[in-house]
């Protein structure tokens, strides 16, 4: 056997800013990996995340670190005891799986005992802004079924029934990424059942989540920054209605499937979300999400152009990539 492994550093440019409390991206900055092997390739994609102390050389610099393993044969199950889990892992493993499925000539689809991918509803994000100007962005995707929002802690209240007037029919998750505390989050109580909010996502610092403890919210509370592998689960459990499965986070699609698992194991709602990314990103990300209560997998919708072969968003409905594209077939 005869492996190789690449990895670079790609940008995309955004359509337009993406705002959110923490600031301001006009690009998605990815590390996308490729491995060939007997005539194959497979690909991964991840976005380093600075929250998280990562950045597009220490990523890199992780994949260099574990290039022999890899070349000579590492699988799967091997990589979580090369790499922790995080963007640099997420890369190599969804490239591992993409590179078994075509040597094995399964797709991972029918691997997992699910078939066809089908076309699902995501999320469409409105960026964080004055609430006149969300609002207008939301009569711009009015008909979706579902919209998330990112709102800090000035104006969350204005910011919610801004796009609640534009969008009246859809499902709305709100997301303050961690700029809440515990005071704003039980005086905005009623504002969320009055705007019949569905999801509120990660309003606390992750180091302060302790607080939710006995609590009682009038609208799920899903952890995001607080949750990153199956481990932690059992530590939140008593916190949150709900936990954010990410793939950068988790380190792949193999602990994803994990998360999943002893999500639905400790009744706990799953979403699936996504860092601002192209299609290549959130293509592993499809096989958690048919199975999530709630998809956020709207990165590539934020880019000025993507893979020609990738995901298409109609009105709020995410249409998978065309075959071929990842994971096989």
């Amino acid at each position: 056997m005869l492996r190789r492994l690449s990895a670079s550093h790609r940008s995309w440019a955004l359509a337009h800013p993406f705002r959110i409390s923490r600031g301001v991206k006009t690009s998605a900055e990815v590390v996308e990996v490729s491995l060939q092997q007997d005539g194959m390739r497979g690909r991964g994609e991840s976005v380093p995340y600075a929250r998280y102390g990562e950045s597009v050389a220490s990523v890199i610099a992780q994949l260099e670190s574990v290039r022999a393993p890899i070349e000579q044969g590492a699988n799967r199950q091997q990589l979580a005891s090369l790499l922790p889990a995080g963007a640099a892992r997420n890369a190599l493993d969804d490239a591992l799986w993409d590179l078994q499925a075509r040597l094995d000539g399964v797709a991972v689809s029918d691997a997992l005992g699910h078939g066809p991918l089908p076309v699902m509803t995501s999320a469409l994000t409105i960026s964080l802004d004055a609430p006149a100007i969300m609002g207008k962005a939301a009569a711009r995707v009015a008909d979706a079924p579902l919209i998330k929002i990112k709102v800090d802690a000035r104006q969350p209240a204005e910011q919610i029934r801004a796009v609640r007037a534009a969008a009246p029919g859809a499902r709305l998750i709100v997301d303050p990424n961690e700029s809440w505390d515990l005071e704003l989050l039980r005086w905005i109580q009623p504002v969320l059942v009055e705007t019949d909010v569905a999801l509120v996502e990660q309003p606390l610092p992750s180091d302060d989540d302790a607080a939710l403890l006995g609590f009682q919210p009038q609208r799920p509370i899903c952890a995001d920054e607080s949750c990153h592998v199956a481990a932690d689960l059992t530590r939140l459990v008593d916190r949150y209605q709900a936990v954010n499965i990410k793939l950068d986070k988790s380190g792949g699609l193999s602990e994803a499937l994990l998360m999943l698992a002893a999500a639905r194991e400790r009744n706990l709602q799953v979403m699936v979300g996504c860092m601002i990314c192209s299609s290549l990103g959130i293509a592993p990300a499809l096989h958690i999400a048919r199975h999530a209560d709630f998809v956020d997998l709207d990165g590539p919708w934020w880019l000025s152009h993507d893979h020609a072969d990738g995901s298409r968003f109609e009105n709020g409905r995410l249409q998978p990539p065309a075959d071929g594209f990842w994971g096989g077939r």
